[in-house]
């Protein structure tokens, strides 16, 4: 079990503090993948780099009852669209360091979804797209060995089938014990892969939701995300018709 209680971040600046997270509890159980939206700038990524110890933060975050230290810090993997690998290295040296550094890599996995990218073996990362960069960390994250595998905008500069794609060949790897948490704006794409919703505003936990309760319900979770945040309607129309006054001046 993760769990995240009264947890804030807060950055200073030279003109005001500026609050990333305030009071976010959440426990997350294993077996789970979970979606983490917000708007920009709603505190996504800062909340899954305080669980890495990336960032230093107000609160308690715990991983089976102790606190998360070199001594677990196994257990939790991170893909991230800034890139964690070593860009003058190939994707088999790679390979090769996680085995040394990881006792629970799994091989047959990387090199299955190696294949299913067709990613090039022998290639400095540096040489990769961004698509096919983006894609060699997911394949990382998933490959550790780790309970709990965060992901942070892991599809970013990926074409739309190779993302459906992915989400199926998720859905078939995972063990009972894998957890996944995906922080993105990708709402409608990855409804169907997901069985929670964690919706965060302005550093805060606005909303936390099983999918299944959404679907018996006969609601969307594009619903259940605009009723939360009080989504205007007449929101493109207001500004449409304020544009289109000024212009006429």
């Amino acid at each position: 079990m993760l769990k995240i209680y009264d947890v804030s971040k807060f950055y200073r600046g030279q003109l005001r503090t500026t609050d990333a997270l305030t009071g976010v509890s959440l426990e997350l159980p294993r077996g789970e993948i979970v979606g983490i939206f917000g708007e920009n700038g709603a505190g996504k990524t800062t909340l899954l780099k305080c669980i890495l110890g990336y960032l230093n933060y107000q609160g308690q975050i715990t991983l089976d009852g102790q606190p998360i230290t070199r001594k677990n810090i196994e257990k939790i993997s991170f893909a991230t669209c800034e890139h964690s690998f070593f860009p003058g290295l190939t994707a088999k040296g790679h390979r090769e360091f996680y085995k040394m550094h990881f006792e629970g890599f799994r091989e047959k996995r990387f090199d299955a979804l190696m294949e299913f990218f067709d990613l090039p073996d022998h290639k400095p990362l540096r040489a990769f797209s961004t698509g096919q960069k983006n894609q060699f960390e997911v394949i990382q994250a998933l490959c550790q060995g780790a309970d709990y595998i965060l992901m942070d905008e892991p599809f970013a500069g990926n074409d739309l089938f190779n993302r459906e794609d992915f989400y199926k060949v998720l859905l078939g790897i995972l063990e009972p014990q894998e957890t996944v948490l995906i922080a993105t704006h990708l709402i409608e794409e990855v409804e169907h892969l997901i069985s929670r919703a964690v919706l965060i505003r302005r550093g805060k936990v606005v909303g936390d939701v099983q999918t299944e309760d959404l679907e018996e319900e006969g609601r969307t979770l594009v619903d259940y995300v605009k009723e939360t945040y009080h989504y205007r309607r007449d929101r493109v129309s207001s500004a449409l018709e304020k544009l289109t006054g000024q212009e006429e001046r």
